[in-house]
């Protein structure tokens, strides 16, 4: 094999980890921003409910109640993800951050997002 051959072998193989890595990079920065998703999804319903429950809700709350929920139940099915809390003494995998849709697994960046607080419906 000649000089040259083994400068075109690794220069291969260098782009070929580079192309992986990228790959890799693009899986969590999109899980990422599954989880943001995921947490705007149910900081928002959790504020619906809040105003449900104090008496400031809206005329149309349920209707968005209900649009939430599907919304939710769609974004599991998605990215294969279980959004419902977690049974009382329940400890994340060793790794994991205990975020949800963290599996914990090698390369899983884990964690949600911090999502700014909102307002609650007017009402």
């Amino acid at each position: 094999m000649g000089l040259m051959d083994k400068v075109k072998a690794q220069a291969d193989k260098l782009a070929q980890q580079a192309q992986d890595t990228a790959r890799e990079g693009k899986a969590r920065l999109d899980q990422a921003q599954a989880n943001k998703h995921a947490d705007v999804l149910l900081r928002n319903l959790g504020a619906l409910l809040y105003a449900e429950r104090t008496n400031r809700s809206t005329p149309d709350t349920e209707a968005q109640v209900t649009r939430l929920v599907g919304e939710i139940s769609a974004h599991e099915a998605a990215f294969g993800i279980n959004l419902a809390p977690q049974a009382a003494g329940w400890r994340p995998p060793p790794g994991s951050s205990g975020a949800p849709g963290d599996s914990g697994g090698p390369g899983d960046s884990g964690g949600s997002a911090n999502v700014p607080p909102q307002a609650p419906p007017n009402g």
